[in-house]
């Protein structure tokens, strides 16, 4: 999940399909709502298409009889806009899903699935869907903020005399009121097949590895392992971007990525931002946790509080590594996590 307020979703274009010029000259394909990138035979990276979306990413790994897609999307609405343009790539039915961890933005098209789809997760990601989780900070600050920003964009409407720029801001108007809209079709959906450690799936002439590592940015993130095509699916857990840390682990998250390391892949789909190769990124952030980590305790041992601290905390010697680091301060919501978790240890379950 994303630590930024989630404005978005272009989501309904009916039942038909297009493809763009890029898709003929083996560029990605565009269908409906979502940008399909061909990592390699049979695994698709897809994303939306809308310039204001920023829900998650969903794998797609394309098997003999089926195709297997890593995370349900944001809402229902999204759910179905998936399954629809996955057709783009595949004529195969989606007979497996999997939740790479029990945040919103990637669990919950669940819903959307008849009974004989296999929604796989971890035993922790169905516990949590089975809580409160409509009524807690990492969802309900991706609703409601919505109407001030709509407001806001209102106001720059009004004073905007570029016709494109306009044009721009009442598409951003009408995609958040949309996702006001499909949000309130949500019923929280746990996974409907459970493991605890690591689940093995052979699809033909694929192996298919569902591996829970270790508490990080949650206590549910799994991830997928195509052994043969050394490819991982991380979620949230590893991102090309800088991930939301509100429920995380930081301590702990350390060495699940330490563990993740250790697994043989070179290519790695992670939750947001894009595809990337190796495992240097994921040592730079190894070490952008342990730099914020002694950063915060240090400000917590002065006395300020969560919102001052997240001011003063500099991780700006990562943004050659992150580009979405732009200054000094983070999200108060990860200095949040730091002290509550400095408090009040939580005991693994």
């Amino acid at each position: 999940m994303r630590g930024r307020v989630t404005l978005m979703f272009v989501l309904l274009f009916g039942g038909w399909i297009w493809l763009d010029a890029r898709a003929q000259t083996g560029g990605p394909i565009v269908s409906g709502a979502h940008r399909f990138e061909k990592v390699m035979d049979g695994v698709f990276y897809a994303t939306a298409s809308g310039t204001m979306t920023v829900g998650a990413n969903s794998p797609v790994i394309v098997n003999d009889d089926e195709a297997l897609v890593v995370d349900s999307q944001i809402t229902p609405a999204a759910a179905r806009a998936l399954v629809a343009d996955v057709k783009a790539v595949t004529p195969k039915p989606v007979r497996y899903v999997v939740d790479s961890h029990y945040h919103y933005d990637h669990a919950f098209g669940n819903q959307i699935f008849p009974s004989d789809v296999q929604v796989i997760g971890h035993d922790n990601t169905r516990k949590r869907l089975l809580t409160n989780v409509m009524e807690q900070f990492t969802f309900l600050n991706s609703v409601q903020p919505v109407p001030a920003r709509v407001d806001a964009l209102k106001q720059r409407i009004a004073q905007e005399q570029d016709p494109q720029q306009k044009a721009a801001l009442e598409r951003q108007v009408a995609n958040s009121l949309a996702y006001l809209e499909q949000v309130k079709e949500v019923k929280v959906t746990p996974p409907n097949l459970t493991f605890n450690d690591t689940m093995t799936l052979v699809r033909g002439g694929r192996e298919i590895r569902v591996v829970y590592l270790g508490r990080g940015h949650t206590d549910t993130d799994v991830v997928v392992f195509l052994p043969r095509e050394r490819l991982v699916c991380t979620g949230d857990l590893m991102e090309s971007i800088i991930s939301y840390m509100g429920d995380s682990y930081p301590d702990e998250w350390i060495g699940t990525l330490e563990r993740l390391k250790g697994l043989d892949f070179d290519t790695v789909l992670p939750g947001h931002g894009v595809v990337f190769k190796g495992k240097n990124k994921i040592t730079a952030f190894q070490k952008y946790l342990r730099d914020v980590l002694t950063q915060v305790t240090a400000l917590k041992k002065q006395g300020l509080s969560a919102e001052e601290a997240a001011q003063k905390v500099d991780v700006t010697a990562y943004r050659d590594e992150f580009a979405s680091i732009r200054g000094v301060g983070i999200d108060p919501a990860a200095v949040r996590r730091i002290y509550q978790l400095a408090d009040r240890p939580e005991p693994a379950r």
